[in-house]
């Protein structure tokens, strides 16, 4: 991460995208896999309340780009992978709480699925209620059932893309001032919906002893 960053760091959309769209590398960092395996292993074995609170708002002190340095260059479908997806999904919803109810709510307006349930955020979802979900979901990561965590997550990510494509569709046809508005919010839908399909790919991989 660039060095003129001030911790704890935001970041543009486009760097979100950046992250998501990035291709897997190659060959994962061995350091990676066993410094997310080791820190799992040691919190799920002894949750103490105080160091899981600790690590549920970790970035929030010492910025995302802590994070990316250790797993953001992990496979998407890996341990080290996992977490970091579901730290920047954090880290995106408490930059923008708004925005990411906005699509949210959207989405449970416009998604004919079971995700709103799966994903368990009060509904109406105002930025109080995201921001909260996205701590439950980090704080079950170290707490409760790892693959039930990473599909409240997947859960989130569907109906908050489905809620984008949705105000795509009102920019493309009401706000001709803002051009670039739409395909900004269609491109978000997709990362997201890709997203999405990482943690659920993750969450079988966990269910079947196989996620590394």
């Amino acid at each position: 991460m660039a060095s003129d960053f001030h911790r704890p760091t935001r970041f543009p959309p486009t760097m979100f995208e950046g992250y998501l769209g990035a291709e897997d590398p190659a060959h994962v960092s061995r350091v990676a896999h066993d410094t997310a395996a080791a820190l799992l292993a040691r919190v799920r074995e002894d949750p103490d309340p105080k160091v899981v609170a600790r690590l549920v708002s970790y970035t929030d002190e010492h910025g995302i780009d802590a994070i990316a340095e250790l797993w953001s260059h992990a496979s998407a479908k890996s341990l080290p992978g996992a977490l970091w997806r579901v730290y920047l999904l954090r880290a995106l919803i408490r930059q923008d709480p708004r925005g990411q109810a906005l699509a949210f709510q959207r989405g449970t307006e416009v998604s004919h699925t079971i995700d709103q349930v799966v994903a368990g955020a009060a509904i109406p979802a105002g930025p109080d209620e995201v921001v909260a979900l996205a701590d439950r979901i980090l704080h079950g990561l170290f707490t409760g059932d790892f693959a039930v965590a990473l599909e409240r997550a997947a859960a989130f990510a569907r109906v908050s893309a489905a809620g984008l494509a949705s105000l795509a569709d009102d920019a493309d046809a009401a706000d001709a001032t803002h051009p670039d508005r739409p395909a900004a919010l269609t491109t978000r839908a997709l990362r997201l919906t890709q997203l999405a399909d990482e943690f659920a790919s993750c969450a079988r991989l966990w269910r079947r002893e196989a996620l590394d």
